[in-house]
């Protein structure tokens, strides 16, 4: 098993149906109340790939995609059109959208966060799929420059700084990103309506938790 840090195609999952999943345990009491509880601390994604009627030459980039990656074998990026970047969707990237910590004065090492908040909770999920070029960092409000005072690793979303920031220094990130999935299948059923187009049902992806 690995991850290839290659996105399925954008064009081919824009319009898929998915979202994020919890699992809670619930227990009914005998005098009726419920006790609930989980045991997942993040929320996993699951989407479906499968396509309606399209065009052969997308049936065959769908294929190819899911031979290349051995079926369930192999991971991959998944764009998730409903929850792809640091802002809203009408909104531009910056570098004060999510917060990340603050400094100490020794660490140098910050974990990409997005955080969702309703009323007075919040829920603050790991990134670890940022897109490439698009991650803005900025340190107690004034931004830093990738590659001169930060570096930032596509496959953790860890933002590792060359001199730590200062002690209480808000560290803030603006980026897009990728979910890490695989095709939950080992078998794709695709059918041929005519000479110019087909469909596939169903091909289920679900986050690869690592």
């Amino acid at each position: 098993m690995g991850f290839h840090d290659v996105r399925f195609p954008a064009s081919l999952s824009f319009g898929s149906v998915g979202g994020p999943e919890r699992r809670t345990e619930i227990v009914t009491l005998s005098n009726g109340a419920e006790e609930r509880s989980t045991p997942w601390a993040h929320s996993r994604r699951r989407f479906d790939a499968g396509m309606g009627m399209r065009s052969l030459d997308d049936l065959a980039a769908l294929i190819g995609f899911f031979e290349a990656r051995a079926g369930q074998l192999h991971g991959f990026r998944w764009k998730d059109w409903s929850d792809w970047k640091s802002c809203l969707p009408s909104d531009r990237v910056g570098p004060p959208d999510q917060p990340l910590g603050a400094g100490d004065g020794a660490r140098t090492d910050f974990q990409l966060l997005k955080t969702y908040r309703s009323g007075g909770e919040s829920y603050a999920r790991p990134i670890t799929k940022p897109v490439a070029g698009t991650v803005r960092v900025a340190v107690g409000g004034d931004e830093r420059a990738e590659g001169v005072h930060f570096t930032v690793d596509a496959l953790t979303g860890v933002v590792s700084f060359a001199v730590a920031p200062g002690l209480g220094a808000p560290v803030t990130a603006g980026y897009e990103f990728d979910v890490p999935v695989r095709f939950d299948t080992d078998r794709i059923e695709a059918s041929v309506a005519s000479f110019s187009a087909g469909e596939i049902p169903s091909v289920p992806v679900i986050e690869v938790r690592e």
